[in-house]
């Protein structure tokens, strides 16, 4: 653990991740329960991010295209 300031890199990982979670799926939905919000976040994290979006860190191929290709044929 760092003492101290931290400083703006500390967290861009995360930041990037939830100005994109807050763009494609929070501003564009209506919830109605708490119970809505935490499956449709997870919907999105499991299902989409994590499998289909693409990624510009992976050459904008999806994470199992990306596996795929990395596979020793």
């Amino acid at each position: 653990q760092k003492e101290g300031k931290g400083d703006c890199w500390d967290n861009a990982v995360m930041e990037s991740f939830f100005a994109t979670l807050k763009t494609e799926l929070i501003y564009n939905e209506i919830f109605i329960t708490r119970k809505d919000v935490k499956s449709k976040i997870f919907d999105y994290i499991e299902l989409f991010y994590n499998r289909k979006r693409r990624h510009s860190s992976l050459g904008s191929k999806s994470p199992i295209e990306f596996e795929i290709m990395a596979k020793p044929t």
